[in-house]
């Protein structure tokens, strides 16, 4: 009895234990490589794409607008540029077009705003426009690093709610295939290897 005690905790047993370990991660390697490249799971997979995609800009948007909300006009490019890091997006241009875009449909289109202000606006930077506003326009009742803030988040939040209103869409769809929204995620993830 001591001799077979004495086996079973020698190598012997570790190598059959390491075996069985080493087979079951085989084993589930064959099912997620089967998972991934089962052409029924791939034409699942499609369906939730743009789902997906959507799901992916949405996040982006929000974080955007929390970095918009706790900062000032004057520092947003530079704490966009350090928090959202982006190779292919200029902050400073970016917010900038948004702001004479804004302003454009204020002058032009409801005619609340004088032209001068536009025209500042064009002149100035984004670190220095509410400055400039201000000192050119004292008169003005409104506050102006609040107007151009809200340029920026009523385009971010107008974004967020298109984005919500493309995912519902998209998982309408599913519904209507007659499949659960949550199971085409799983097997969409499965397939693309994401967690």
């Amino acid at each position: 009895m001591d001799e077979l005690k004495a086996f079973l905790s020698s190598d012997g047993n570790d190598a059959f234990e390491d075996d069985v370990k080493e087979q079951n991660k085989q084993n589930e390697d064959a099912a997620k490589k089967v998972t991934q490249h089962n052409p029924k799971n791939i034409e699942l997979a499609k369906l939730y794409e743009d789902a997906y995609e959507y799901e992916e800009e949405l996040a982006s948007f929000e974080a955007e607008l929390e970095v918009v909300d706790a900062n000032t006009v004057e520092e947003l490019a530079a704490v966009l540029t350090k928090e959202l890091p982006s190779k292919e997006r200029d902050y400073v241009k970016e917010l900038q077009g948004i702001l004479v875009a804004t302003w454009t449909h204020k002058v032009e289109t409801l005619q609340t705003h004088p032209q001068e202000q536009l025209d500042v606006i064009k002149e100035s930077t984004l670190s220095n426009v509410v400055e400039k506003l201000s000192s050119k326009f004292p008169q003005y009742d409104g506050d102006f690093g609040k107007e151009v803030k809200a340029a920026f988040t009523d385009r971010l939040k107008t974004l967020i709610s298109i984005k919500k209103e493309h995912i519902k869409e998209e998982i309408a769809d599913i519904k209507i295939a007659g499949l659960k929204p949550t199971y085409v995620k799983r097997i969409y993830k499965q397939v693309h290897g994401l967690k």
